[in-house]
């Protein structure tokens, strides 16, 4: 709860504060890896720090967080503390970090902004901070006592059962607990982190989505290598993977997360995705086969071509075990090649989905606000359309509304 003196210096600040939110972010970045350096061992991720996506997010998630207060000061915006609740538990965040964190925070706001953080201003943001943080501390409490983890220690190691090509760009690692013990509880949907040594020695961590049943006694994930495009390097992680881990080899792993996850029901289920976004999907597919689901199943998947459909056999087979499933695949190029698909990008005309359709998207960002805009219009509540994003999160609809109300508040600055 925003106390009202808070409240009132937090609408009042706002405006510069969220102007200024990409300079305080990329200054908080830059002072606490120079001078905490092993931060970036295994817990911040090289890709979204020079990309600027990491920066971009707790930017947004500020703003949103701040904008939730201001509207309803006795409310939170719960799906965004979980989802980023959700990806600290993946990477074992602790909750000391926090103090870490609020300590180079709070020099960069006073470093950029000057004169204008006077005590009653820090207090109010100092406020807004430390309520953000104590609802994601009590989250990621609650998450890694549900999975038994001791954040302190997350990883575990995995042997890899078997390496299969899935396309020359996407490849899949059936994996066991190297300890032989019990594999632990996973949701449909859900992801682990990867954490692998790179050649200089620095642990990098990435997510990947369970593409397996959550109830076998092997885990898979694909892995779609990211190639150096328009300048940004290769992704690190994934490449790695590729190039050099093989049957017999381990992986580290964390326990799954998420919560974009399968809802147990018997309304319609529409699955979208599009490139690697399909590796979620399939893990759904994988548990409603298992389970014997009997429920209305709809799976739209876009791709560049037949070739470059990663599990496409496996969703046919899957989808051929489903009583209520079909599926439709759109591909930009030689769609001849698979039977019944069509060419081009993917197009909903004529889809008309119930209003009780539960629907998962996956896939680039430009995609799936597509796909949503859609799917809105056809007539499906925005309540029942649920996404994931691979990387930093820049996408609830939630903080979209609230970065738009912020937004407008700094239209008059000549560098937005």
């Amino acid at each position: 709860m925003l106390s009202p003196d808070s409240a009132a210096v937090v609408r009042a600040t706002l405006p510069a504060v969220g102007g200024a939110l990409d300079e305080i972010t990329a200054r908080f970045y830059g002072t606490m890896f120079a001078e905490q350096p092993e931060l970036l061992d295994g817990l911040f991720n090289r890709g979204n720090q020079a990309s600027g996506g990491q920066r971009r997010a707790l930017a947004g998630s500020i703003a949103a967080f701040a904008q939730a207060l201001l509207a309803d000061p006795d409310t939170r915006p719960d799906a965004l503390l979980s989802r980023i609740a959700h990806k600290h538990a993946a990477l074992g965040v602790t909750e000391d970090q926090y103090t870490i964190v609020h300590k180079y925070l709070f020099r960069a706001i006073a470093e950029v902004l000057g004169e204008a953080v006077t005590p009653q201003v820090a207090a109010a943001w100092d406020e807004v901070y430390w309520l953000m943080a104590g609802a994601l501390i009590a989250q990621e409490a609650r998450l890694y006592q549900e999975a038994q983890i001791d954040p302190r220690h997350p990883w575990r190691r995995w042997t890899v059962v078997e390496r299969r090509e899935e396309t020359p760009d996407v490849v899949s690692f059936l994996l066991r607990p190297a300890d032989e013990g019990p594999v632990p509880p996973a949701r449909a949907g859900q992801y682990v982190s990867v954490r692998v040594r790179m050649p200089d020695g620095i642990h990098q961590v990435r997510q990947y989505s369970l593409s397996g049943a959550p109830g076998d006694q092997l885990r898979r994930v694909t892995v779609r290598r990211v190639a150096s495009l328009s300048g940004a390097p290769e992704g690190e992680v994934s490449t790695q993977l590729h190039r050099t881990v093989g049957a017999g080899d381990e992986l580290t792993l964390s326990a799954p997360f998420g919560d974009v996850v399968l809802d147990e029901a018997d309304s319609p289920l529409l699955l979208v995705s599009a490139g690697i976004g399909c590796t979620p999907m399939v893990g759904m597919l994988e548990h409603l086969a298992a389970t014997g689901a009997t429920r209305p199943i709809t799976v739209l998947h876009a791709d560049r071509s037949p070739a470059d459909h990663a599990l496409r056999s496996d969703t046919r087979r899957l989808v051929g075990h489903l009583p209520a499933a079909r599926a439709e695949f759109w591909y930009e190029q030689n769609a001849a090649a698979e039977p019944g698909a069509h060419s081009g990008l993917m197009d909903l005309k004529g889809l008309n989905p119930s209003g009780d359709t539960d629907v998962y998207l996956c896939g680039s960002l430009p995609f799936m606000r597509a796909v949503r805009a859609q799917l809105l219009q056809s007539g499906v509540p925005a309540r029942h359309i649920r996404y994931e994003v691979f990387g930093p999160d820049l996408w609830l609809a939630h903080t979209e509304a609230s970065a738009q109300a912020v937004r407008g508040s700094w239209c008059r600055r000549p560098d937005q």
